[in-house]
């Protein structure tokens, strides 16, 4: 089984009693629901990450945002190929804000690794597919955050 290491960057957006999450095209979770966020690239500030990944999984560019906690989980899953993997995922977990006027979201995929965006209910989210780290922050955040992010 060949085992490595993933670091990403991710945000949570909660606004109106609902979080804006992307629905996965491909690896691990591909179906599940996951935050909008990704891969660092080479010579990439983590806050740099967070905007770029925004921007191409939710369309939004107009966003404060604020590094909250760091997250991980391990995962073993079977690639398309049928080749076993275990991944040491680790999350950069940023707290998100919206500025300025709302705009309409990305429904639609970025043809790379998301499905497209939406914004989902929090009391729906224990009933529908999502990533650990979804879970995670939705137990963290929702109650410190949830409440005053309007």
């Amino acid at each position: 089984m060949e085992k490595y290491t993933h670091l990403g960057v991710y945000g949570v957006l909660i606004k109106q009693g609902r979080m804006l999450l992307i629905r996965k095209a491909r690896g691990p979770y591909i179906g599940k629901w996951d935050l909008p966020g990704g891969s660092i690239e080479f010579g990439e500030e983590p806050e740099q990450t967070l905007r770029r990944e925004f921007l191409e999984e939710t369309g939004l560019t107009d966003i404060r945002s604020r590094m909250k906690t760091a997250v991980s989980c391990t995962i073993i899953y079977k690639r398309s190929d049928d080749v076993l993997e275990e991944m040491h995922h680790i999350g950069i977990i940023y707290e998100v804000e919206m500025e300025g006027e709302q705009v309409p979201i990305k429904r639609v995929g970025d043809q790379q690794d998301s499905l497209g965006a939406e914004w989902i209910p929090l009391e729906k989210l224990k009933f529908i597919p999502i990533t650990p780290f979804v879970e995670t922050v939705a137990e963290q955040f929702v109650e410190e955050f949830g409440s005053r992010m309007n």
